[in-house]
């Protein structure tokens, strides 16, 4: 876990102990919640390496989040109903809605069978490279890379880098020092520069992601589950905003209509890779309104409005992430405190 992250869980904890979110005005938290998630599985053993241990959440979490958010009087809704009371503006009531990003196959297997239990609606944003095997899960090539590897060596653009990968905290620096430097490349080279290191280390690219990722027989299981929806995420998961407007349309546009191929629906909602503000913006939001999206989702931190009903294509989300998996937490950040105070100290961070 990162200083940062530290840092910020010790600021909750210390808001949680002092009860002063509870007295937050209830618009702070606006008219609902989107969340987000990826993965759901129960911790793996890392011995002391795990820089993607963020993606993930353990179901004994999930199962006590989808609790506590009922407890605290919110209604579980779909994609769709929040996008009706959106649009009616109807809030008399709170909602929360959750979503999980990618498509890995523990959202059929562990994941959905806990929102079944809560009766709570979900929404799996598929990239259609998932199931058909052509995304480059980059950031779980690096960990796979630097986790097989005792000394890294390697050469990109110019710049080599000789790295030391024995200990936990040699791998976490040795990932940390490869991590931006691979995440700021065009995408397509990107790309190439993770299978050029995965070949280098001897990691197959190509099976990570089998390993991990839904099947379409899968995706049309979920497709017809009660609970869940299946939204779109592009073919590769490419940063839309690193792309051209025709690469960027193509990858949203073919990645639906592999959706609809396999499934016989085209998704009605869209979530942007990345979704931060270098990754999706204006020229995106605009993109996923003209492609007839009901409503489509960042990264960006914070909750629902009622101007979102005139901007459902550019939604902010509140991460479920595995470095915070403490309801006290859950509940601070649910309050809007943290969000307020990020606005008159921008050094704070959110989760």
């Amino acid at each position: 876990m990162s200083l940062k992250s530290t840092l910020f869980r010790s600021a909750l904890l210390t808001l949680h102990k002092s009860r002063l979110y509870g007295l937050s005005p209830r618009s702070l938290s606006g008219v609902g919640v989107v969340f987000m998630l990826h993965r759901v599985r129960p911790a793996p053993e890392t011995n002391g390496f795990s820089p993607n241990a963020l993606l993930e959440i353990t179901p004994e979490y999930l199962n006590a989040v989808l609790t506590t958010v009922t407890a605290l009087d919110y209604d579980l809704v779909s994609l769709d109903e929040a996008h009706r009371r959106l649009q009616q503006r109807h809030f008399d009531r709170k909602f929360a809605v959750f979503t999980l990003d990618d498509g890995y196959k523990d959202n059929l297997e562990i994941a959905a069978p806990i929102f079944a239990k809560h009766q709570a609606p979900f929404t799996v944003y598929l990239s259609s490279g998932m199931p058909d095997g052509t995304v480059d899960l980059w950031w779980m090539g690096l960990e796979a890379c630097v986790r097989a590897q005792n000394a890294l060596q390697w050469s990109h653009n110019g710049t080599s880098y000789l790295l030391k990968a024995q200990s936990p905290e040699e791998k976490q620096k040795a990932f940390d020092t490869l991590y931006w430097p691979l995440r700021n490349l065009p995408e397509l080279e990107q790309r190439k520069a993770i299978r050029n290191l995965a070949d280098h280390c001897d990691v197959d690219m190509t099976q990570l992601t089998r390993e991990c990722a839904l099947s379409w027989d899968q995706a049309r299981e979920l497709a017809n589950h009660a609970y869940c929806t299946l939204g779109a995420h592009t073919v590769d998961h490419y940063a839309l905003a690193k792309l051209s407007e025709e690469e960027a349309r193509r990858e949203i546009i073919e990645g639906a209509d592999r959706i609809k191929q396999e499934t016989g629906e085209w998704p009605r909602h869209l979530a942007y890779p990345y979704g931060d503000a270098g990754s999706a913006g204006t020229r995106e939001y605009e993109l996923a309104q003209f492609l007839g999206f009901d409503t489509a989702v960042t990264t960006q931190k914070g909750f629902l409005t009622e101007s979102h009903g005139l901007n459902a294509h550019a939604i902010p989300r509140l991460s479920l992430n595995g470095d915070y998996q403490d309801l006290r937490m859950l509940e601070v950040l649910m309050s809007g405190l943290p969000f307020a105070l990020a606005n008159i100290l921008p050094s704070v961070e959110t989760a």
